[in-house]
């Protein structure tokens, strides 16, 4: 599996999708998580930028998940759009 770069988190009330890409912006990961695997799950990737649109809920994320390493960017919701 080539290495992940760029993870985006579609955050939910239970369920997250996460989707991972690499430098050539290439899927490597699809993947749905209840929420309590998403901190076990981010604690484990290698180091890599975080994007899930700007809420509550991402600030929370944001805080913990950059204890574990990850780089966050929240991204306003105009700018998070499905490909």
């Amino acid at each position: 599996m080539s290495e992940i770069i760029t993870v985006g988190l579609d955050l939910a009330k239970n369920v997250f999708q996460v989707h991972g890409a690499d430098g050539a912006g290439r899927t490597v990961l699809r993947k749905k998580l209840r929420r309590a695997q998403v901190l076990e799950f981010f604690s484990q990737l290698p180091c890599c930028v975080v994007a899930m649109e700007a809420c509550g809920g991402a600030l929370f994320l944001g805080a913990r998940d950059g204890q574990a390493g990850p780089r966050c960017a929240a991204d306003p919701a105009c700018l998070c759009s499905p490909a």
